[in-house]
């Protein structure tokens, strides 16, 4: 991990590669394109080098620096952007070596609601800032409680 890190602070970049169908492709460019207007790309270039379609469940696949995800995952790409940002911050707190699961999960979802926020005042799209707003209102209502 030293090394990864070491990379990553003169400001590697990797080339994001999606591996699926075509239809899943097609999801995922349109929550990338999300992610892309928040300003968040370069940061899931840094420490994501592929999303791939898989059968089972989405998640975050360190040893591949990759996400896992399902085409049902992408079904929302509000939701799905967010989604694909948290893993991002995992993997960055994994590389760091801070805690990431658990409580230490507590940082991925905070920069998941940073994510639905700025795309929420960042979009023109109506029903795009409707979604982060119910799915804020979600993540305001269930257990987690922030500072």
């Amino acid at each position: 991990m030293q090394r990864a890190k070491e990379i990553i602070e003169k400001g590697y970049k990797h080339q994001l590669t999606m591996k699926g169908s075509p239809a899943f492709k097609k999801k995922l460019n349109e929550a990338l394109r999300l992610i892309r207007l928040v300003g968040y790309y370069d940061f899931l270039r840094t420490y994501i080098r592929q999303i791939e379609e898989i059968n089972g469940f989405s998640q975050l696949h360190e040893a591949d620096v990759a996400i896992w995800a399902t085409i049902h995952m992408l079904e929302d790409p509000v939701d799905a952007a967010s989604y694909i940002v948290q893993k991002a911050q995992q993997m960055k707190d994994y590389v760091e070596g801070k805690l990431y699961y658990g409580l230490g999960e507590m940082t991925s979802i905070e920069k998941r609601i940073e994510f639905l926020e700025k795309l929420k005042t960042k979009s023109k799209n109506s029903e795009i800032k409707k979604k982060c707003e119910e799915l804020l209102k979600k993540w305001a209502d269930s257990a987690f409680t922030f500072p």
